[in-house]
């Protein structure tokens, strides 16, 4: 496989389906040549806006002999059963974030993949930034010294209306959670990916701007990291503002500190500095955050390296960077902060035993 043309499909065309056709678009040996819907006329006009075919079902799609990698593009507690489907057909599966919205489930697509023999691959792009790259590389280097505070702030908005486009926004089974688990997890999982291992968690949560959902649009709360480093979160749905702001990552140690606005390093100081550090240096910019008012204001740069990624991995028979063990972090430590916050606050260790049940914020939709 390594010389053959990958042919992708595309299971969901939703708004996030429109990243990964655009990002496919741009990557060599790859070609998008299927997708599908479960709303027929979607699906053929995706199609026909991608240059691909519509299939009218799953099966039609998974049995082409021209596919073989599929990204799930479904809602985020519906992907156990497409990858289960898809590792059955012997397909290479790219999932969006989350990786699924239990550990259960991300477990069960985990070992569906394994047992199967074929890639798994997460899709948490901001991974891939440019500025992302240059804070793990500093850290790999140790220039941080003893790592001793961090944090994450996701001010983030979105409309009632958004909430009210599909009737699995905002639900527990589908949606898994909120301003975490939905918008909140990319710069979760990038924290997380800096800063290693959790220990303990601690949260609060609630629902104050929208109606009609369960789950949160408001959170903060304390990460205790297993090296003693210790962060601050939050993250909001409920944040207006006319044009967004970065979600924005800080990081500190006893020889330098950084910070991430989206992919921009807005500070990068360390003792001693290196001549390149300056360079890597960019204006702080106040607004316009990546996916901050709309989830489609995002671009695709970061989906096609972490598209790219996968398909080296496929075609090198390996795992990729984000395999599904990667995927699972992230969806661990928000479950652990929603069992703290629907405990009053009180702390949660890591790893989890268990699923936790968790209860609505506010009003089920019908």
């Amino acid at each position: 496989m390594s010389q053959q043309t990958l042919g992708f499909a595309i299971w969901g065309t939703g708004m996030i389906a429109e990243f990964h056709a655009r990002a496919l678009a741009e990557i060599p040996g790859v070609k998008l040549v299927a997708v599908c819907n479960r709303t027929p006329a979607k699906a053929a006009e995706f199609a026909a806006k991608h240059g691909c075919a519509a299939e009218a079902t799953p099966e039609a799609m998974l049995a082409r002999p021209d596919v073989h990698v599929v990204c799930l593009c479904t809602p985020s507690g519906d992907h156990l059963g497409p990858a289960t489907a898809c590792a059955k057909a012997g397909k290479h599966v790219v999932v969006e974030k989350p990786l699924e919205v239990t550990l259960a489930r991300c477990d069960a697509l985990i070992a569906a993949c394994d047992k199967a023999g074929v890639v798994l691959a997460g899709i948490l792009p901001r991974r891939f930034g440019a500025g992302a790259v240059a804070l793990k590389a500093a850290l790999a280097a140790d220039r941080f010294g003893r790592l001793t505070m961090a944090g994450a702030l996701i001010p983030w908005w979105r409309t009632q209306a958004y909430y009210d486009s599909a009737a699995w926004r905002g639900t527990y089974r589908l949606d898994g959670g909120g301003a975490l688990m939905n918008q909140g997890i990319h710069t979760i999982d990038l924290l997380l990916w800096l800063m290693g291992p959790v220990k303990r968690v601690s949260a609060t949560a609630g629902l104050m701007a929208h109606e009609g959902v369960e789950v949160e649009d408001v959170a903060a709360g304390w990460i205790e990291f297993a090296d003693g480093a210790r962060a601050t979160l939050a993250g909001s749905t409920a944040c207006w503002s006319s044009s967004g702001f970065p979600a924005e990552i800080r990081i500190h140690g006893t020889k330098g500190s950084a910070v991430l606005r989206d992919d921009k390093l807005s500070a990068f100081d360390f003792d001693p500095p290196l001549p390149a550090d300056a360079a890597l240096v960019a204006p702080a910019v106040d607004g316009g955050g990546a996916g901050a008012n709309d989830p489609k204001a995002i671009g695709h740069a970061w989906h096609r390296s972490n598209l790219e990624d996968a398909v080296a991995a496929i075609r090198a028979g390996r795992r990729p960077s984000v395999d599904g063990a990667q995927g699972r972090i992230a969806v661990e430590v928000i479950l652990a902060l929603y069992q703290s916050a629907q405990a009053g606050g009180t702390p949660v260790e890591l790893p989890l035993g268990r699923d936790p049940e968790l209860r609505p914020y506010g009003v089920k939709k019908a």
